[in-house]
């Protein structure tokens, strides 16, 4: 079983974590060369961002439907990215998590990595009372019927894998504000909409009991051990 250093860094700027992400798996890599510290940890990071817009590096930067000074007036910062996936939304009331994990320790790949992150999300969002499913052709959880226009995002991934080390991760929308979404086409869709925790159920939600059950499942699929 993998040991995973697990830190919840509450409320932080994204630029900052992305470093931070940067700096693990550095080391990581370092470790698999035989060059760096041999005591290396993969980690996993959950976060709260402020308002920020994140774009992938095979998104297009015409899914932002706003300029940078309305950027300004509403308190958003945006980034370009080296993760997968188009363009998203992070801010409060978000969980945001990112393994920084060595997939060949796990024996996986990055297809059997991101169905496992689905798959945690799917089994918390079933025991906090919302059915929820993996969409065709499209990364991340959903809600509704497929095939309906209905159907909504609750939680948006977007990975990069280098040598075998994970960055990035996922966004699972608990008590979001969704009206920042709409300054966007979110991951690049125009004809699906987004949802969050407390839309659905009708009421806040509690993001530690969340964060809680959220861990739990996420040990469960990677096989880990958090210290």
């Amino acid at each position: 079983m993998q040991s995973v250093k697990f830190l919840d860094l509450g409320r932080k700027d994204y630029k900052e974590t992305w470093d931070l992400q940067q700096q693990v798996n550095q080391k990581l890599v370092r470790k698999k060369t035989g060059s760096g510290d041999p005591e290396a940890m993969p980690y996993l990071f959950f976060v709260e961002h402020p308002h920020v817009y994140t774009l992938g590096k095979s998104g297009h930067e015409n899914n932002l439907l706003i300029q940078p000074a309305f950027l300004e007036s509403i308190g958003a910062t945006y980034y370009r990215t080296d993760r997968g996936g188009d363009i998203t939304y992070h801010g409060p009331g978000q969980i945001v998590g990112y393994p920084v994990l060595d997939l060949d320790n796990l024996k996986m790949g990055v297809k059997e990595y991101i169905n496992k992150l689905e798959e945690a999300i799917i089994h918390t969002l079933y025991e906090s009372g919302i059915s929820a499913f993996r969409l065709e052709n499209a990364t991340g959880v959903w809600l509704g019927n497929k095939g309906d226009s209905a159907v909504r995002k609750i939680c948006a991934m977007g990975v990069k894998v280098s040598r075998g080390i994970t960055m990035h991760g996922f966004a699972l929308n608990v008590n979001t504000d969704l009206s920042y979404f709409s300054h966007i086409n979110p991951c690049g869709f125009i004809d699906k909409g987004v949802t969050s925790m407390q839309k659905e159920k009708g009421s806040i939600q509690d993001m530690d009991a969340i964060k809680k059950l959220l861990l739990q499942h996420l040990i469960l699929q990677f096989g880990i051990r958090l210290v």
